[in-house]
């Protein structure tokens, strides 16, 4: 039987380390079915949470019979429920996203460009979750949403990510902050929202928009993907450099000559984007496309988990 196209995102050499792996949410989460996330609700699971008094009908096995003994008074242990994770991974399907460069690791043979760091970052997002019973959905986007997927905790929730993956190519001009505050106003539960990009945006206008997934109380995860050669600038001699999202035209350059300016611009940029997600309580974390995906999520992931 042929191996369906879209599995490519799930390259066998990853799966290994996929099933070793866990993503746990931070904040408190909103679910149907128990699992491995803490609820906002009380239940009676292993962490406790506080004490209520006893009313006629609670069961006595959950009495707090040292209470009842020093203070001759009847309170239930109440505890924190557990529950599943909704997760909305928010893709960035834009011009810019399609840079590879030189230096990039390579994945199933083939240089890793920005876009495909994101897709097999999202296909293992999907597997993993789904894997821990948790529910998850899909964004991908370029100026205006391309495909919504709502949250599904259901098997074929893979297939269908997977799928609207590998069909996406990467054009079009950015609209990051426009489709951020879309995609806050579209998920209808609280749960943890993951931007999957290169962040190329007003980083004022980024803010406000990262600001509304915060005022719904979504926790938000931002993996910041960039390439070596938009990091570090390592051009020598006259280039051509070329806008992959409003023009097609190419200005030939001298590289020496704006280096220092161009690395300055971009330093002040990661500056400003870490400190305002760190401002606003969101996991902000820099990819470089040089380091093999299935690496860079493992070792966030275990920081994550620590």
């Amino acid at each position: 039987m042929e191996t369906p196209a879209y599995m490519r995102l799930l390259p066998a050499e990853s799966l290994a380390t996929l099933s070793r792996l866990e993503l746990l949410a931070r904040g408190v989460v909103s679910g149907f079915v128990s699992g491995k996330h803490r609820s906002p609700h009380k239940g009676f699971s292993v962490e406790f949470a506080e004490h209520r008094q006893y009313v006629p009908g609670d069961d006595l096995r959950n009495l707090d019979w040292r209470v009842l003994a020093r203070k001759d008074r009847y309170y239930i242990k109440q505890y924190i429920e557990e529950t599943n994770l909704r997760a909305t991974l928010v893709v960035d399907a834009s011009g810019s996203m399609g840079y590879a460069g030189d230096q990039a690791a390579k994945t199933n043979g083939e240089i890793t460009s920005k876009f495909a760091y994101a897709q097999y970052l999202a296909a293992s997002l999907t597997y993993l979750m789904i894997g821990q019973a948790d529910a998850v959905g899909a964004v991908t986007f370029d100026t205006d949403i391309r495909a919504y997927h709502p949250a599904r905790s259901r098997a074929s929730q893979v297939r269908l990510i997977l799928e609207e993956l590998n069909r996406t190519e990467p054009g079009g001009e950015t609209g990051l902050s426009e489709v951020l505050h879309t995609v806050a106003e579209r998920i209808p539960r609280r749960g943890l929202v993951i931007i999957l990009s290169d962040m190329f945006d007003d980083i004022e206008a980024l803010m406000k928009a990262l600001h509304h997934f915060r005022y719904r109380n979504h926790e938000v995860l931002v993996m910041h993907i960039m390439a070596e050669e938009e990091l570090r600038f390592p051009f020598d001699s006259f280039t051509n450099f070329e806008d992959l999202e409003e023009s097609e035209d190419a200005l030939a350059l001298d590289p020496k000559t704006i280096r220092a300016s161009y690395l300055a611009r971009v330093r002040r940029f990661l500056s400003e984007l870490q400190a305002g997600c760190g401002q606003l309580e969101i996991d902000y974390v820099p990819l470089n496309t040089k380091e093999p995906f299935d690496r860079a999520l493992s070792e966030y992931l275990s920081r994550r988990r620590a």
